[in-house]
């Protein structure tokens, strides 16, 4: 919630140096303080005795602008791990078949990428030279949850993530469940070449992931996003010829991916020079199309994380209830799970509940997490 020690504290009516105590171990956290922080808060009081997932620091892909604070991406990351902790716990109580993807290991060529995309297409039932009609679907076939993410402010109320990035990505371990995460929808080619661009991490990187911090890990992703969007063959016949900027907006219409990625994935193919990309990129912003292009692709809804509850609660399952079941702020599994017709995703038989889990972990540990 980006709250200090002294907010939290002043927020639920107690000492700044009690909390302080309590967060370093040094003083035993009682229910009466927790209670108040809850109540405070709007935060159930299971978040307090969850066992918080062990999910190591370089199999999280998220990028930050260079001016961003360090407790801005502090918040990011707490709230990317309780999106990846409840996920993984409604994988595991409903069963949900996973697919398993391509594992990119060792030195990695762009001819190797563009071949893994196509790999990724043939793991996710997709044919290698068509249109991909809905990424996000595509990906929660697989048994990936992809989610929206907010933050959640110190009145309890979603705010819009601004750090730079337009999505994440995670994955805890060899065969454990993988998350694809964005920060913000725009629009639904910005979405799409997001959702490619962190699928792309969970192929490139889980086997490679001392590269994460790397800067060629986001060009790499880059362009496995578009080559899983645009495949080289298709696009050696998008781009024969000497094209426009009519005839990228053409494009995009029809692959769903952006006049700017398409110039980009025409430049990594060779089928336009530095200079005529320059030259493109010049005439989009003498028309504002740098900020505003052409052609709307409208963004793509999720449905994993709603059917999942729904199978675990029933069809109109209570937000409130399903909140203090996995122990999230009720705002954030909201923005998780929107409320979209879940019987357009993914289809799964039903299984047997499984519990999420009821160790109790040092109180310490949660209340740094919150």
């Amino acid at each position: 919630m980006g709250l200090t020690q002294g907010e939290l504290a002043q927020a639920a009516g107690v000492s700044q140096p009690l909390v302080s105590q309590m967060q370093r171990g040094t003083r035993a956290v009682t229910d009466d303080v927790l209670t108040r922080i809850a109540q405070a808060t709007g935060t159930p009081m299971s978040f307090f005795e969850i066992d918080p997932v062990d999910l190591p620091t370089d199999t999280l892909a998220f990028r930050k602008k260079a001016g961003t604070s360090a407790r801005e991406v502090e918040r990011v990351e707490a709230t990317v791990r309780e999106a990846y902790r409840v996920a993984a716990g409604l994988i595991a109580e409903t069963r949900v078949r996973r697919t398993r993807l391509p594992r990119a290991e060792g030195d990695l060529g762009m001819d190797d990428i563009e071949e893994l995309a196509g790999l990724t297409r043939d793991a996710l039932g997709l044919a290698r030279d068509g249109v991909v009609g809905h990424v996000i679907r595509a990906c929660e076939g697989a048994g990936i949850p992809v989610v929206p993410l907010v933050l959640v402010d110190a009145q309890g109320n979603g705010e819009e993530i601004v750090v730079g990035h337009s999505g994440a990505s995670c994955w805890r371990g060899a065969g454990d469940p993988m998350l694809v995460s964005y920060f913000s929808a725009g629009s639904g080619d910005r979405q799409r070449f997001t959702t490619a661009h962190e699928l792309g991490h969970l192929v490139l990187h889980p086997a490679r992931r001392g590269l994460l911090d790397a800067p060629t890990a986001e060009v790499e992703a880059h362009r496995f996003a578009g080559a899983f969007l645009l495949p080289r063959e298709r696009a050696a016949e998008a781009f024969d010829g000497p094209l426009m900027l009519r005839d990228f907006a053409a494009l995009k219409k029809r692959w769903g991916v952006s006049i700017q990625a398409l110039i980009n994935r025409a430049h990594d193919l060779g089928h336009v020079d530095a200079a005529r990309r320059e030259s493109l990129y010049k005439q989009l912003s003498a028309r504002g199309w740098r900020a505003a292009e052409p052609v709307t692709v409208h963004p793509e809804q999720p449905a994993l994380m709603r059917a999942m509850l729904t199978r675990r609660y029933g069809e109109q399952p209570s937000l409130l209830q399903a909140a203090e079941d996995v122990a999230l702020h009720p705002v954030l599994l909201r923005s998780l799970a929107p409320d979209v017709d879940a019987a357009a995703g993914p289809r799964r038989e039903n299984a047997p509940v499984i519990s999420l889990g009821e160790r109790r972990i040092g109180r310490e540990n949660r209340l740094r997490a919150l």
